[in-house]
């Protein structure tokens, strides 16, 4: 498990290219047969990725949680990106499809990820915060979340956004999390932006096709930076950020949350004429 520490305001105003990358984008973590993880400390969010092969992959514990598993004080979504899949908790199985997700709440001592057919890997994105209260695990399909379709094609942002873990869906402690899907002809994703200085926010973008990319937007509305982002990479996002996207094609993106609140709708807009 990675170790990202935060970064101020003025520090990322100043940052080079690379250092952007270094601090902010979450490249390798998705490799046949293994699971890694990075810790952010914004808001302690871990991010992580699995792709199990022949043999089922567990959740470990990493000695820098002080934990005696990993969901001791933690609980954790998972939102399958590729093949037919398995999550097993403590004993309890969910089949998992593409664009399936399921919830595992504090407490939970053993987490196998598995696939189907190890031809076909399921990939689990993996996003997991503190919690203090125990919600029950639980699973959610993409149909489950009550997609709700958005946007134009005028605006270049007709897109399908499935909510998993938020107030109206699966209960967590503080984790909200969920996927927007853009539709062929589109590109731009949360457009206007917005801030919420209340909640670190993670984005997982995915079905980017081959030597396409997602020109990732962050940093202060007055002073913004950007990240070309490959497929299957990740954005650690600030709650002082903006976080948006224009791809070179249409994609899919997971965004999940954590913070103060778990109010979906809790957002500072930017109109934008504003952004510099």
């Amino acid at each position: 498990m990675q170790i990202r520490f935060e970064s101020s305001r003025r520090e990322v105003s100043q940052m080079d290219t690379q250092a952007l990358r270094d601090n902010f984008l979450v490249k390798d973590i998705f490799r046949n047969g293994e699971i890694h993880f990075v810790y952010s400390h914004y808001d302690r969010v871990i991010i992580g990725g699995a792709i199990p092969l022949a043999t089922p992959l567990a959740i470990p514990v990493f000695d820098a949680l002080k934990a005696s598993y990993f969901l001791e004080r933690r609980e954790i979504g998972i939102i399958n990106i590729g093949g037919e899949g398995e999550v097993i908790a403590d004993g309890e199985h969910f089949a998992i499809s593409k664009l399936g997700c399921v919830y595992v709440g504090k407490g939970t001592k053993e987490v196998l990820l598995t696939s189907k057919n190890p031809a076909e890997p399921a990939a689990y994105y993996l996003l997991s915060s503190p919690a203090h209260q125990t919600y029950p695990t639980r699973l959610f399909t993409k149909e489950d979340a009550t997609p709700a379709t958005v946007g134009s094609m005028e605006t270049s942002n007709h897109r399908t956004i499935y909510k998993y873990i938020h107030m109206d869906g699966i209960q967590s402690c503080q984790l909200v999390m969920g996927l927007t899907v853009l539709q062929t002809g589109s590109v731009w994703n949360t457009m206007p932006s917005h801030v919420h200085d209340r909640r670190m926010e993670a984005y997982c973008y995915f079905d980017v096709p081959d030597n396409q990319r997602v020109l990732h937007l962050m940093g202060e509305p007055s002073e913004t930076r950007h990240l070309w982002v490959g497929n299957r990479q990740a954005v650690i996002s600030p709650p002082w950020s903006i976080h948006s996207g224009c791809g070179t094609s249409n994609y899919s993106f997971i965004w999940g949350m954590a913070g103060e609140n778990k109010d979906y709708t809790d957002m500072d807009p930017v109109l934008i004429g504003d952004l510099r």
